[in-house]
């Protein structure tokens, strides 16, 4: 079997070659290698032994979700791993069949710093809204803390109402709690938060404390697993308080053992580091310009090798391996769980009878009613 994301150590240095599975390092299944006439080749894997960064790619219908998908049923197969999906379109929900935990996606407050409130609030640090925010954030570790110090304020009114009608809009959205997820809870074994109930600006709130507190809890050697993070539709994100945990993730996450894998079907929209930081790209078919171009100048080389055997078919990808410098050609497995990102079929929730010309229609021109 051929292991994607590993290579070979022989006398401390690096061959440059995969290294067949073995029991005592940890694989997930992925799929086939796929031969240039379609047809199936040797199993391949995907190393789970070291952390990694990774970025599946993919238009709409073409396997993206479905590939993170697989690749969270072989996380939480595996011991000492805890995935935590974040979950913003509910293509996940059949994951609770291999032992994901769905929680409400509440978070404590305290999982976002003094800076990222400002931001979540829009309000500048430097403008006394901000500034009396950002001293409540440093002062208080709830909300309801936080509402409290505004009120008690030395400060003029004016100050003080633009304060408080702001956070009491991040308390509308009901995502923080004085007793929401930390890392401990996140990290204690697969998770799922759903997060297509919420607007952006609390979804990006959930996505980063999650992030950021399950980074921080390992650099501090608080977690007992290591931490996969994977994150659907990532373009999402950009732009939001999410970004600056995303690129701190991917560019500091592996040091302390922590894992990202982010899937998007524009991946022009992200950020150049999510490309370049990825030493797993998974690039299904892809269909805009812009989105193209994306992937070609983040493997310019191995993408120009390969140009004849792009994706066409759902669940077909490419993926560019960093640790082999290598691309290979390969087939995704079937799920063992139910996939929710299935596009809806009118043929699946119709009365067969009506469907397909089993209701007769009026004609034009009268027909119906006799006429010639």
């Amino acid at each position: 079997m051929h292991v994607l994301g590993r290579r070979e150590e022989s006398g401390g240095g690096v061959t440059g070659s995969a290294e067949p599975a073995g029991p005592s390092r940890p694989t997930g299944r992925l799929g086939w290698f796929r031969a240039r006439d379609g047809s199936r080749g040797a199993p391949v894997a995907v190393d789970l032994d070291r952390p990694h960064a990774g970025l599946v790619v993919g238009k709409r219908g073409s396997g993206k979700s479905y590939t993170l998908g697989v690749l969270a049923e072989e996380l939480a197969a595996t011991d000492g791993l805890a995935p935590v999906v974040l979950d913003p379109l509910e293509a996940f929900a059949g994951l609770d069949a291999c032992g994901f935990a769905t929680r409400e996606p509440r978070v404590r407050a305290s999982g976002l710093g003094p800076r990222a409130w400002c931001d979540l609030l829009g309000l500048p640090p430097t403008e006394p809204a901000g500034s009396l925010v950002w001293r409540a954030a440093s002062e208080r570790g709830s909300l309801e803390g936080m509402r409290s110090f505004v009120h008690g304020a030395d400060v003029p009114g004016s100050t003080a109402r633009a304060a408080r009608n702001h956070l009491d809009l991040a308390a509308s959205w009901g995502v923080f709690d004085p007793e929401g997820l930390d890392p401990s809870t996140l990290a204690a074994g697969p998770t799922r938060l759903p997060l297509s109930g919420l607007d952006p600006a609390p979804a990006n709130a959930v996505v980063r404390a999650a992030l950021a507190g399950c980074h921080r809890a390992a650099l501090d050697g608080a977690l007992e697993r290591l931490p996969w993070l994977l994150l659907d539709e990532a373009h999402a994100f950009v732009g939001g308080i999410a970004e600056p945990a995303l690129r701190r993730v991917l560019t500091r996450g592996r040091a302390p053992g922590t894992s990202l894998l982010i899937a998007t079907q524009r991946p022009s929209a992200l950020p150049e580091v999510a490309a370049s930081q990825a030493d797993l790209l998974v690039a299904h078919r892809l269909t805009g310009r812009a989105d193209r171009e994306a992937l070609e100048r983040a493997r310019p080389a191995a993408a120009e090798t390969e140009r004849g055997r792009r994706p066409s078919e759902p669940g077909e990808a490419l993926v560019f391996d960093d640790a082999t410098r290598s691309v290979h050609a390969v087939r995704v497995r079937e799920r063992e769980t139910p996939h929710g990102g299935a596009t809806p079929r009118i043929s699946e929730r119709a009365d067969p009878n009506t469907v397909g010309g089993g209701r007769e229609r009026p004609v034009a021109g009268g027909a119906d009613r006799g006429g010639r």
